[in-house]
């Protein structure tokens, strides 16, 4: 039986997906002129679905029946989306399947989380859940993306960890090094908690190495297949522009993405979403030096990691999204409620329309992270 916390964070887990099915439905009836209709599940095919479903339905070594170099995802995610669709529910539904019960568990753990770090504030817990469960780019915890698979191995992994359990956190950051190449990061920021840990245990340091085991296994495979340990660098290159580039350069091409006359008038929703790129950025340098503040060095270190993959790319795009995988965010955002009420409510009142937004968009096709 679940817990009282673990009730009400699947309470809130219910209410918002069943929003977003809403929204779903009634999305593209509204904005598409109800083209497909009642073709549901076209509304939940969009973007990396596309590829994430290709690479479940066909693998890595049959071209790109998607559209774009399969090699760029992980194989985590298609693995599991193969093995639900043999219920023969189909591999669109297959991956919201895996996404509902990832972000049910991945709830529960960051509320724990929430909770281990700040145990005197009573309820944060939930609050932190559920300020998650309604991020403004909530949707991509719903549709058939690695995000809440990601976060449903590696908050488990952050708890484990910040309670000296670094087995049982090498095996879960494991796990997350399947889904996404985030898990390089990950890996990064246990090693920085391990060594800053006053929970140190030297004879568990051999454990670290395993999270490694899976990122090597999927290049070892990829160079067999295609020729290159780094295949998948090759693949993020050649599909999404994102070579290295210096962090001053990435931000200048993402100022120039996001002014008025950039793209066509037919593109005006990429526009908007590179100015979210820059609004979450700030949001996620102001993170990081609340993280520094409090001396978490290894979650200073994730935040960092993630914010500095996304800054050497030709433009800073999807960090929108990323600020789905960063459990400080949304827990500090609950701690600021909690101390500072109208901080929470203020916080909603933009939230929950900038995510019926965001899911307006994504149902129909629009660019949205």
């Amino acid at each position: 039986m679940p817990t009282p916390l673990g009730r009400e964070v699947l309470g809130w887990w219910l209410v918002t997906r069943v929003a977003l099915f809403v929204l779903s439905l009634s999305a593209p009836l509204m904005f598409n002129r109800g083209s497909d209709y009642p073709n549901v599940w076209k509304a939940w095919l969009q973007w990396d679905v596309w590829h994430l479903k290709a690479v479940a339905e066909f693998g890595y070594n049959n071209g790109e029946p998607s559209g774009a170099p399969l090699a760029a995802f992980f194989p985590g995610f298609p693995l599991l989306v193969r093995l639900v669709s043999y219920t023969g529910i189909g591999y669109v539904a297959a991956g919201i399947v895996v996404s509902a019960v990832a972000s049910a568990v991945a709830g529960v753990y960051l509320a724990r989380l929430a909770q281990y770090e700040f145990p005197e504030l009573k309820g944060i817990g939930p609050n932190a859940a559920m300020i998650w469960y309604g991020a403004p780019v909530g949707v991509f915890l719903a549709a058939g993306y690695t995000e809440a698979l990601f976060c449903a191995f590696a908050f488990p992994a952050w708890l484990a960890a910040r309670q000296g359990r670094w087995a049982r956190a090498a095996v879960f950051v494991a796990l997350a090094s399947t889904v996404r190449v985030s898990g390089i990061f990950l890996i990064f920021a246990l090693l920085v908690e391990f060594v800053t840990s006053k929970k140190r245990d030297w004879l568990s340091l051999p454990w670290l190495a395993l999270p490694a085991v899976p990122v090597l296994g999927f290049m070892a495979y990829l160079k067999q297949i295609h020729g290159s340990w780094f295949a998948w660098q090759d693949a993020q290159e050649k599909g999404w522009a994102r070579e290295f580039t210096w962090p001053w350069i990435s931000l200048m091409h993402t100022f120039e993405a996001a002014s008025k006359g950039h793209f066509p008038a037919d593109r005006s929703d990429w526009t908007w979403m590179f100015r979210a790129e820059l609004i979450t950025l700030f949001v996620a340098l102001v993170l990081l030096a609340w993280l520094f503040w409090r001396r978490s060095w290894g979650e200073a270190a994730w935040v960092a990691a993630t914010i500095g993959a996304f800054c050497t790319s030709f433009w800073i795009y999807s960090l929108t999204r990323a600020t789905l995988l960063m459990w400080p965010l949304w827990i500090g955002l609950a701690v600021l409620a909690r101390r500072r009420p109208w901080i929470g409510r203020l916080y909603l009142a933009v939230a929950i329309p900038l995510a019926a937004i965001w899911a307006a968009a994504f149902f129909t096709g629009r660019w949205s992270g």
